[in-house]
């Protein structure tokens, strides 16, 4: 059998040789004719699986080691009997993480508390739902839209995109992107809803570029029509508008979901599932070769800090937004190149504090997101 392999997806290679043929190529360039006599293909959102590339293969199987499936055709893969999977919730923490480090970045420089402050998150599955507890364990009043959701469940959980804008202080948006249907999210944020935002406002988007209308956004941060924005995701990157990267908070290569935790996930989940549709004994494979964090003891400083800085302290020790974001407005045309060699970091479960170090309110608060807790003879140094 043979495999084509998206050389970008880490903590793969040697896996499959013993199983199959497996040809690595960069995702964006696989194309019609490395795919015709493979059985299967391990990819990314770079990969188009489509007509164009599948038409007269014999791919079978699909594996998509990421959480959004609409570089998918599924459509055709139904109708051409070739079944797809894609790794859901495989990063959900990172994003978690990423939107810590954002909340609490932008918070420093705007001198907000978080604290008291109402976030609306649009889209509540994997992602969303943890972002939702993040939000909660700092304080913040949580409103939940998700249209999907709201017509399984009922609405007593769940509040209009509408309402959101109206009540909340900061909207992030954690959905799929849907091009059409009564759950469209093509340009969900459009003129008309940025029309309704107030200049005291945040957006954040980290779902996929083309959720936001770029025309219409930089129209409204021209306007200053929010008080920040934060993206990860562009429409039509690796192309991204200057102008756009310019106005926001905090710019960086679609990487919010990029932990060495998630990617660990999303290889394991499609190997999982290459190994259940092909019968190659891998049906509980996961990484074993996953890099510790340099420094998994993390102490802060705490003299003279609210609780919310020294939460930032200890966030921002395990990931550095800001250098992302520097990152990126320095070369903005090396986009794609950020992305496939972005460092990929810890998430919060890797890393420890001292809870007898930390003032109680803001170590409580770090045992809820997830850090772990040491003991006093740990003796952590401060970052």
């Amino acid at each position: 059998m043979k495999v084509v392999v998206d050389q970008d997806i880490p903590y793969l290679k040697g896996v499959l040789e013993p199983h199959a043929e497996v040809q690595y190529l960069r995702g964006r360039a696989i194309g019609a004719a490395d795919v015709r006599d493979a059985d299967a293909l391990i990819v990314r959102t770079r990969t188009r699986c489509d007509a164009p590339l599948l038409q007269g293969s014999r791919v079978r199987l699909i594996a998509s080691a990421t959480i959004g499936f609409d570089h998918i055709d599924t459509a055709f893969c139904a109708a051409n009997g070739i079944t797809w999977t894609n790794a859901p919730g495989c990063n959900s923490s990172s994003v978690r993480q990423y939107v810590a480090a954002a909340l609490l970045h932008v918070a420093e420089r705007r001198e907000l508390t978080l604290a008291g402050m109402t976030i609306g998150i649009v889209g509540v599955g994997n992602v969303g739902s943890k972002v939702a507890d993040l939000c909660r364990a700092l304080g913040m009043t949580v409103l939940l839209n998700d249209p999907p959701r709201e017509r399984r469940e009922g609405k007593d959980a769940f509040v209009s995109l509408a309402e959101i804008v109206k009540r909340a202080d900061i909207v992030t948006f954690h959905v799929p992107l849907q091009s059409d249907g009564v759950d469209r999210t093509l340009h969900l944020v459009n003129r008309d809803l940025l029309a309704a935002f107030r200049p005291q406002q945040m957006l954040i988007n980290t779902s996929r570029g083309e959720v936001i209308d770029g025309a219409a956004l930089k129209a409204a941060l021209l306007e200053k029509r929010l008080a920040a924005c934060v993206l990860d995701v562009w429409e039509h990157e690796p192309g991204l508008d200057l102008d756009v990267m310019r106005l926001v908070n905090i710019a960086t290569p679609h990487i919010a979901g990029y932990s060495a935790d998630g990617k660990a996930n999303g290889t394991a989940m499609s190997v999982q599932a290459l190994s259940r549709h092909f019968g190659l004994g891998l049906d509980t494979w996961y990484p074993a070769d996953v890099p510790p964090p340099v420094n998994a003891l993390v102490a802060a400083g705490t003299t003279g800090l609210t609780t919310q800085q020294v939460i930032a302290s200890v966030v921002h020790t395990t990931y550095d937004i800001a250098a992302d974001d520097v990152r990126l407005r320095s070369d903005p045309s090396s986009f794609e190149r950020q992305r496939t060699e972005h460092p990929f970091r810890r998430e919060f479960h890797n890393y420890a504090i001292v809870p007898s170090a930390l003032p109680a309110e803001a170590a409580r608060i770090l045992l809820a997101l997830g850090f772990q807790a040491a003991g006093p003879s740990a003796a952590p140094h401060p970052q």
